[in-house]
């Protein structure tokens, strides 16, 4: 009976989801942070300044391997930048939070089917 293991491009490119996952981890944290400064009538602060500094270096980490996912994090940050209340930007936040987090479950699961390798386990 064997098992899987994943080659080596596979390994990178798994390595890749999961630090990006932990930086949405991140973003979704702030985002919700903001929400709650929204909802409460207080200003937002440098909270949008972070999240494009982090939402930055993350488009920089996914470019190489997952062109279409740094595009909407590339998305996210322009949405950032446009006008209009601190709602709808909130609004617009969780909504690229929620991409983001399902295109790279996504990407997992192709990664893991695409990049098996069975491996022999030796007989005993």
């Amino acid at each position: 009976m064997g098992g899987i293991k994943l080659d080596g491009a596979g390994t990178q490119k798994m390595k890749t989801i999961e630090e990006a996952l932990l930086t949405v981890q991140t973003i979704h944290g702030l985002v919700e942070r903001m929400a709650v400064d929204v909802k409460n009538n207080r200003g937002v602060g440098v909270i949008p300044g972070q999240i494009k500094r982090i939402a930055t270096n993350l488009q920089g980490q996914l470019k190489a391997q997952f062109g279409l996912i740094a595009d909407q994090v590339a998305a996210m940050i322009v949405a950032m930048g446009r006008g209009g209340g601190e709602q709808g930007k909130v609004r617009v936040l969780r909504e690229a939070v929620a991409q983001l987090r399902t295109a790279l479950e996504i990407n997992a699961a192709k990664v893991k089917k695409d990049h098996a390798v069975a491996i022999e386990l030796a007989p005993e």
